[in-house]
């Protein structure tokens, strides 16, 4: 891996983790940021010399995962914010990596679905910085899914980076 493509991978786990505590403070995931995702694995696919078949097969993936998360949007399992990002993470993970991504992304899921339960009577205003932002999970406002896209996903994109020297 060149040091670029090192360089754009921790640009798009840093976006990601700007998302996750976005959507945990705001319920909300900013289509521009996600599109910047999206964008800078073309500019990384260029750079590493993915094959054109292979980033074909990144958008096939990517667009088979839009699909199904439109579909759970329309159903209102879903965030808007969250169809996109998944696309956008799956976009980057391809067809080796989803099957991985997906169970990293469902297990954080899980925790920050059962936290999000555990605390949705919790109130806002708690005066110690830790309540307070453990109160920020509140299931009242929704599931903040993102996070687990984020951190999830992040995860898996950011593998090569460990092989690095």
């Amino acid at each position: 891996m060149s040091l670029l493509s090192a360089i754009i991978r921790v640009t798009v786990l840093c976006a990601l983790l700007r998302l996750a505590v976005f959507d945990v403070r705001w319920r909300r995931l900013p289509t521009r940021a996600t599109l910047l995702i999206a964008a800078l694995f073309f500019i990384d696919a260029l750079v590493i010399r993915l094959p054109i078949h292979d980033v074909l097969a990144h958008l096939l993936l990517a667009l088979a995962v839009l699909v199904i998360c439109a579909a759970l949007f329309a159903a209102k399992m879903l965030g808007g914010g969250d169809a996109k990002l998944a696309c956008a993470v799956f976009l980057w993970t391809g067809p080796s990596l989803a099957l991985p991504a997906l169970a990293i992304v469902s297990v954080i899921g899980l925790g920050v679905s059962l936290v999000s339960l555990a605390t949705r009577r919790m109130a806002a205003e708690q005066r110690f910085p830790p309540l307070r932002a453990l109160a920020m999970f509140s299931g009242t406002r929704g599931v903040p899914y993102g996070v687990a896209l984020a951190l999830g996903g992040g995860s898996v994109i950011a593998l090569p980076l460990l092989a690095m020297r």
